[in-house]
């Protein structure tokens, strides 16, 4: 049946009623849904919280305009980057559903890679046609014929053939989205036991990391040749999700199932992102995924208590991530298991609750590009600094949803730098980031304990095609700080301090920064300065480690701090440590940014409003937030007068 409605244009802003007005790009998911409306109290209420707050602040009156017959949301390139939160396409099919309409989103180029599978599992319609884009106006009426999925502009008598979906897209969307598709392999996959088997040379020669992995894990044996745009069944080793997406994956799994016929495959839900605030609505959003647990008997590591750890760090840290691995996270941030040689990539809480009902999830295979680490680190440069630069590189068009193969060609990037990097494919857009398993890789599992790692150590083949090969040279890489509103909005840091740019908090932590070496270097960087006189932090400083284990470990002496701990050098200048959570890097808690508050952060995300409503985020390393915090202005270690000696600062 034809749907029909009106445009309901998304405008940019800075060019607002004029001739050269232009559609709104990089619109994120932060933006659709606020993350104070991310909650969910009840399985049986889920989206109302997500249906109230779509587009609280960008267009607060959008509800009413949809009901009105504005079904039809027109936005630019990078629509709904970011975030796994399914709440948003969710919310918005829901709040059509409500008013008895179907929506339909219009958008250019690029669109967010996890929004879009999302909006396929739940039936919500998606259109890329950038001409389709460029055509709107205000007042325009839309046709779309979910059939051919072609979109006319009624009004401009103009029709358009969007960017084609994979055959296996299309079927799951005809076929009614991801619960039914999930209903109807469920049985068969009870019975089908998990085989993983390794390309032979001659085929890995002509693959990269991330397709070796690929195939590896495929469910169908039968298909031996693997391309860019296919979409197949892949088994995954670890279905990761944090109190905030567990949720609506438990949903998605009791619909597939029936709730109590089997185990979750593969689960793990840690408690990292609503645990601190003291609201109510939060401790019931929690509950849910406590009584899923207890349910079907996860503990730890499986399942982590508030405090245990933000969970890219904690599973890691527990051995549940290991190379050669296939890890769909429901969390956008999984993408930081590349660090480890595994495939981590963010695919939102459906397809999780669909892989935790078949062991498997599916997957369309990206195109690659390869970026070769050249060079030799510079002072006072680590992982923020290197992906930082990065993302200002690849500008406006990011990594193109690509997976990215990184290749430390000196051996020099430290497990806490690559997790760094590959956490902010996230930012980069990309769909992974992988970094090859090689000696240091092993040496950080071994100081783990953890040896006889389970799948063969891979490599890039030498005939393996990318379709953009670049090279990253560290010569040219200093130390950096993004501006708001974009991780990509990046200078160097010593353009930044002839700015005098001050701030209200220093905060250093999160997923992406709060292991112990990234911890370390700060203190390292504190305990000079203390001997040169700089005793006392300017602002508030805030420190929030990776894990639990994390945290314990920083109050012990470190022999480079000359028999100090972490810990105790932070307090020694003011510092206070917190429990290790993720609230504040989304704008939740007590230590979320209020309206005009400033804050230099060692986060992963800086766009509006993301810290908290009002608040401005700059993003930096862990060594260039403490130095910051020392100065009382936004500044690299060398504006305290520290001289780099890569034995006393390196990690």
């Amino acid at each position: 049946m034809v749907i029909r409605g009106k445009a309901l244009i998304f405008w940019d802003p800075k060019l607002p009623g004029t001739k050269l007005g232009r559609k709104l790009d990089a619109i994120d998911t932060d933006q659709i849904t606020p993350a104070a409306d991310c909650v969910s109290e009840s399985l049986e209420t889920l989206d109302e919280r997500w249906k109230a707050g779509a587009f609280r602040y960008l267009m607060p009156d959008f509800r009413a305009r949809v009901h009105a017959g504005q079904t039809f949301l027109v936005a630019g390139d990078r629509f709904a980057i970011g975030s796994s939160r399914e709440m948003s396409p969710a919310g918005l099919k829901g709040i059509a559903d409500e008013a008895g309409l179907e929506m339909v989103i219009v958008c250019g180029h690029n669109m967010g890679d996890i929004f879009r599978r999302n909006a396929l599992n739940l039936g919500l319609h998606v259109v890329q046609s950038p001409e389709a884009v460029a055509d709107a106006r205000d007042g325009d009426e839309f046709e779309f014929d979910p059939g051919t999925r072609q979109v006319t502009n009624l009004t401009q008598g103009t029709t358009y053939e969007p960017l084609p979906l994979t055959p296996k897209e299309d079927e799951i969307r005809r076929s009614g989205g991801i619960v039914a598709l999930g209903r109807r392999e469920f049985r068969e996959s009870v019975g089908r036991a998990p085989v993983i088997d390794f390309p032979d040379g001659a085929l890995a020669r002509r693959m990269t990391t991330t397709e070796q992995i690929v195939w590896a894990h495929r469910v169908d044996k039968d298909r031996q040749d693997l391309k860019p745009g296919d979409t197949l069944r892949v088994y995954a080793d670890l279905l990761p999700a944090s109190d905030g997406t567990a949720p609506f994956a438990i949903h998605t799994f009791n619909q597939i199932t029936g709730g109590a016929t089997i185990a979750p495959r593969q689960a793990a839900i840690a408690n990292d992102h609503f645990v601190f605030t003291g609201r109510d609505d939060d401790d019931k959003q929690t509950a849910i995924g406590r009584a899923f647990a207890k349910e079907h008997g996860l503990v730890k590591p499986y399942y982590a208590t508030p405090g245990d750890g933000i969970f890219h760090f904690y599973f890691p840290e527990q051995g549940l991530v290991l190379p050669g691995q296939f890890i769909p996270g429901a969390d956008s941030h999984s993408r930081a298991y590349g660090a480890y040689g595994a495939v981590g990539m963010g695919v939102g809480s459906t397809t999780l609750g669909f892989g935790w009902s078949t062991g498997y999830v599916y997957f369309t295979l990206p195109k690659a590009r390869r970026v070769r680490v050249t060079g030799a680190l510079q002072p006072w440069v680590g992982g923020k600094d290197i992906v930082l630069e990065l993302l200002r590189r690849w500008g406006a068009a990011q990594s193109q949803g690509m997976s990215v193969e990184f290749v430390d060609e000196r051996l020099q990037l430290p497990i806490a730098y690559r997790n760094t990097i590959a956490n902010m494919m996230a930012e980069g857009e990309a769909l992974n980031g992988i970094f090859a398993p090689d000696d240091l890789t092993d040496a950080w599992y071994a100081a783990k304990g953890i040896r006889g790692l389970p799948y063969p150590r891979t490599a890039p083949g030498a005939d393996a095609r990318y379709e953009i090969d670049e090279e990253l040279s560290l010569d040219a890489v200093m130390p950096m700080i993004a501006k708001p509103f974009s991780p990509g909005n990046a200078y160097p840091a010593g353009e930044v301090a002839r700015e005098r740019v001050t701030f209200d908090k220093a905060m250093i932590g999160s997923c992406t920064n709060g292991s112990y070496d990234d911890l370390l270097q700060a203190a390292l960087v504190i305990a000079r300065a203390r001997g040169a006189g700089a005793t006392k932090a300017a602002t508030p400083f805030l420190v929030f480690p990776g894990s639990g284990g994390v945290a314990a470990q920083i109050e012990r002496p470190d022999p480079r701090l000359a028999g100090e701990s972490i810990a105790g050098v932070f307090r020694s200048v003011g510092g206070e440590i917190r429990q290790s959570w993720c609230g504040p890097c989304f704008g939740q808690g007590p230590d979320a940014l209020q309206p005009g508050q400033r804050a230099i952060t060692s986060f992963n995300r800086n766009w509006q409003n993301r810290m908290g409503l009002g608040g401005e985020g700059y993003l930096a390393s862990p060594a260039v937030v403490a130095a910051s915090a020392l100065l009382g202005y936004m500044a690299s270690p060398s504006e305290l007068g520290l001289q780099w000696d890569p034995d006393v600062f390196g990690i």
